[in-house]
């Protein structure tokens, strides 16, 4: 089987022949490992991810310089001390209307422009386009997270224009994504904090859920799977999740919940990817620990519905050594491939 069937058989609920894999890095662990390995190509063989993330996610397109860049929407984001993505730098919508603003255009060509070398590049792996801050963040980031927040109470109606607003925009450039030979779509939209939902979830399944729906239900018409990314804990909305069609959840904490317990207690109705912690075991933890965590995450994943990853992108507080712990402990399991 390719990558890509096997990632495949995980979503579909099926045992597949070996856990997969996709990590991510941050800029100052993927600095690092280039250095380690000496190019992009190399480290691509040594660390043999699954997944092949396509599109521009949340549409970083123009360097102000000063460690500041405008994302398409406008917004702009100051990344002096994240160097990511980093916090945003004042407010696009200061009052609860959208007139005056212009929406960018969904079908902007640098959003696409990668896909055909990186299917080429990468022929074997799942094909997963990107659409980041695809509602509740997006929202925030052009209202003011304080201004939304109120806006649920005080202008639900300006919410709800937005939040359509929004999902009209991601709709169009699915639809735009759906020209080339994808496997899914990922919508990143953080609604968690450590202890719960940021918005509560009578709020969430008032404002969210509907346009979520929508947003999944053109993915799933499609023929095509939906997965998502939402830090914090938000367990409590899997089922929802479910009912509407997501197919596999990102980042799947351990500081936040029972991994183990939601593995065994959703395998065939819920894929998850991630579950090894970067809060704890990767910055803290030895080598021997991350082995441990790592193959007790591999065994739960051996009956299905897994793809081990960080629970986030790694940070630059985590031991190379423990990076490449990992690696090579998911390249152990029999059937796997290897890293050159």
């Amino acid at each position: 089987m390719e990558k890509r069937d096997v990632v495949r058989a995980v979503l579909e609920g099926k045992k597949p022949p070996y856990v997969p894999w996709h990590y991510s890095f941050t800029v100052e662990i993927e600095d690092a490992l280039l250095a380690r390995y000496g190019s992009r190509d190399a480290l691509d063989r040594a660390v043999q991810n699954h997944i092949v993330g396509l599109g521009s996610d949340i549409g970083f397109f123009e360097d102000l310089g000063d460690d500041r860049f405008r994302d398409a929407f406008g917004v702009v984001w100051d990344r002096r001390v994240d160097k990511d993505i980093g916090i945003v730098a004042g407010t696009i919508l200061e009052e609860p209307t959208l007139s005056g603003y212009t929406f960018p255009d969904p079908a902007d060509k640098r959003f696409f422009e990668d896909i055909p070398s990186l299917l080429e590049r990468h022929p074997d792996r799942w094909r997963l386009f990107r659409l980041g801050f695809s509602l509740y963040e997006r929202a925030w980031t052009l209202r003011g997270m304080e201004n939304l927040m109120v806006d649920f109470y005080e202008n639900p109606e300006f919410v709800r224009e937005l939040f359509d607003a929004i999902c009209d925009y991601n709709l169009r450039q699915v639809d735009e994504a759906l020209k080339y030979d994808i496997d899914a779509v990922y919508f990143g939209d953080d609604w968690g904090m450590q202890t719960g939902l940021q918005m509560g979830p009578a709020l969430w399944r008032e404002f969210i859920k509907p346009v979520l729906k929508r947003m999944y239900g053109r993915v799933r018409d499609a023929g095509k799977k939906v997965m998502i990314h939402s830090c914090g804990k938000v367990d409590e909305l899997f089922d929802d999740l479910i009912e509407i069609g997501l197919d596999c959840f990102n980042p799947f904490q351990p500081e936040v919940m029972d991994v183990f317990a939601l593995l065994d207690g959703y395998r065939g109705r819920l894929a998850f990817h991630g579950g090894l912690s970067t809060q704890r075991t990767l910055p803290y933890g030895a080598r021997a620990d991350v082995r441990a965590e790592t193959s007790r995450l591999l065994a739960a994943g051996r009956e299905g519905g897994f793809i081990l990853s960080p629970s986030h992108a790694v940070e630059g507080d985590v031991p190379l050594g423990n990076v490449l712990e990992f690696i090579a402990v998911a390249q152990e399991q029999d059937g796997a491939p290897k890293g050159a």
